[in-house]
């Protein structure tokens, strides 16, 4: 007969199952952290039946951070990108950080619990997703094999953040993006003042909403310049920024991969590029790595993304623009630009390969919602000229 404890606010269970042949002590299966008595008595019950059946399993003593290191190999074997490896060995250093040591199957489903709350209080609800996904398929694999048998996951919901009036703010300026006379402006500085590749870069980011690692990664036969066409197909990835150790791979959704059509000053621009690409080549011709980038470094290997940034930044100075812009806020600037134009929300959606709606919903939220301010003020200027 199981022995059910009470424990503070938690229940657990002690299950005598025989006697050890080698050692003549009596041996016990122990858990605890239940919520409520009857999911101890349940799970005791378990322990027993597997007891009479003979398919009793003693679950495993592997330390937490061990089983996780060793899910990680076999995850990264799967087919996977490396960029999403690395986003899972970082989401699962927050349950090492405090379970390191600890036995896997001493992990309870109040433990988990507990440990996504907390982390909830310090992180966004998207980051808080990728936390808790990584925490299911840790403990589904454990499952698997057979080292536990609850899953400490199962049946739990990551709870909904209620936001604050200031993350609510700040929500809202997350997406910054250029005003139309500010885009003119900064091009033109670019024009003038930008490096080598600066024009065309930022020319490009803002006439086609690419996003950066799409840009880096296209090569010349990417362009049409017959149809005026730009086909992205891959992204690159390389998170060390060294200009060797880089890595292209598949875009971030099925819906990245896509056809944009750009007009006759892109295809000129591109044109001219190639032909002055062509006289680096031919003058550095014995160092030259020919991969057919498009944004090509001196020695052909493609441009780095903190070059990009480290450019944008000179040129945002330059033209005394205070806004935090990034190379995905030409994204943003591109979109805002299409809803001005009357562009409808599907063929936004496929430019700028949103896969869901929602992506495109947010940012013509915003934008709308700035077009609606402006109406507002220009309203109120007609109106105070009015009465004065």
């Amino acid at each position: 007969m199981a022995e059910i404890i009470q424990r503070g606010k938690t229940w657990s269970y002690k299950v005598y199952l025989g006697t050890d042949p080698l050692t003549n002590k009596r041996m016990f299966d122990r858990k605890g952290g239940f919520k409520t008595q009857r999911e101890a008595k349940a799970a005791a019950r378990l322990v027993e039946i597997e007891k009479e059946n003979g398919t009793y399993l003693k679950e495993s003593e592997i330390p937490f951070e061990k089983f996780a290191q060793d899910w990680l190999k076999t995850y990264s074997r799967s087919g996977v990108k490396i960029s999403s490896v690395r986003a899972r060995e970082k989401e699962m250093k927050h349950f090492i950080n405090v379970w390191g040591h600890y036995p896997i199957s001493k992990i309870t489903k109040k433990m988990y619990q507990d440990r996504i709350i907390d982390l909830s209080e310090q992180y966004s609800h998207n980051y808080m997703d990728g936390i808790h996904a990584c925490g299911r398929m840790l403990f589904r694999h454990a499952v698997e094999l057979g080292l536990i048998k609850v899953n400490p996951t199962e049946n739990f919901k990551l709870p909904k953040k209620q936001l604050t009036v200031e993350e609510l703010e700040k929500e809202v300026e997350s997406v910054i993006f250029l005003e139309k006379e500010e885009l003119a402006h900064f091009l033109n500085l670019a024009h003038s003042d930008g490096l080598e590749m600066d024009y065309l870069i930022f020319t490009l980011l803002s006439y086609t909403g690419l996003r950066i690692g799409e840009l880096l990664s296209l090569k010349w036969g990417d362009f049409n310049d017959k149809q005026g066409t730009i086909r992205v197909t891959k992204t690159i990835y390389n998170p060390t920024n060294h200009f060797k150790k880089y890595q292209l791979l598949t875009p971030k959704t099925k819906g990245s991969i896509r056809t944009i059509k750009i007009d006759e000053m892109i295809v000129s621009l591109l044109k001219k590029h190639r032909l002055k690409q062509n006289e680096i080549k031919l003058k550095n011709r014995f160092v030259y790595q020919d991969n057919e980038f498009i944004f090509a470094r001196e020695d052909g290997h493609p441009q780095l993304r903190k070059v990009v940034e480290t450019r944008l930044k000179r040129l945002l100075k330059k033209a005394k623009i205070e806004k935090n812009i990034t190379p995905h806020s030409f994204r943003h600037t591109h979109t805002s630009l299409l809803i001005e134009a009357g562009v409808g929300i599907k063929e936004i959606q496929q430019r700028l390969g949103h896969t869901d709606i929602n992506t495109t919903m947010n940012i013509y939220a915003h934008m709308t919602a700035n077009m609606e301010e402006k109406a507002s003020q220009q309203f109120s200027k007609l109106m105070k000229n009015l009465l004065q």
